[in-house]
């Protein structure tokens, strides 16, 4: 399956809705959903659903719709969930006590394979089966367990030293909670989590509508 090479942040987000609809649809035991449906729960259109897959290749049939563990199987493929992927998470603070914590990683195949800090009293820290280590070993950690993508959940001072630990050691993929853009060498890929600027988009919604009432 040949994706094409520049797909819009908006239809990966879509991709994931789908595919959680179309997982709680097969615990129905819901064989075929059509595109109005994935639509209806989506809160989107079906020409908006059928444009999503088709970037993607062909699926379903006309007026018989999608099956829905085909379906499922392939937006898998797509998102690069049909295997599992490596990860280290760099800070354990408390946005990373929180993540090391998440189950939802290892569910969706997220395997958190190293914890590092720089903090002299985590250093040594259980947790479940790995233990904390100082960041100055991340680069033959990424190495021995085959590290693939990092979560940095650091304070801000702290992310060049680290960011720069991160891409010399080979990863790719990136995760920041901290609330700085990341310069990175091409090549590697930066998704940020802020969550004050979702907190403000969500203040500026209700605060559009208590002005329109």
């Amino acid at each position: 399956m040949s994706a094409p090479k520049k797909i819009s942040e908006s239809v990966i987000r879509r991709l994931s809705l789908y595919l959680r609809i179309l997982e709680s649809l097969e615990r129905a035991g819901q064989g075929t959903v059509s595109s109005e449906q994935l639509a209806n729960h989506s809160e989107t259109t079906a020409a908006q659903v059928r444009k999503d897959l088709s970037l993607f290749g062909s699926f379903g049939k006309r007026g018989l719709g999608y099956g829905v563990p085909e379906l499922a199987r392939r937006i898998r493929t797509i998102l690069g969930l049909d295997r599992r992927w490596r990860v280290a998470l760099v800070g354990v603070g408390r946005i990373g006590s929180a993540l090391v914590e998440y189950s939802g990683f290892e569910e969706r195949g997220y395997d958190i394979v190293a914890i590092l800090d720089v903090d002299p009293s985590k250093i040594g820290a259980e947790w479940g089966d790995l233990t904390v280590n100082h960041i100055t070993e991340l680069e033959n950690i990424v190495r021995e367990r085959s590290v693939e993508m990092v979560i940095l959940a650091v304070p801000v001072e702290a992310v060049p030293a680290v960011l720069d630990r991160v891409t010399c050691a080979g990863v790719r993929g990136i995760l920041n909670f901290a609330p700085t853009t990341l310069r990175v060498p091409e090549g590697v890929t930066v998704k940020n989590v802020n969550m004050v600027m979702e907190m403000e988009a969500l203040s500026f919604a209700l605060s559009k509508e208590e002005g329109e009432e």
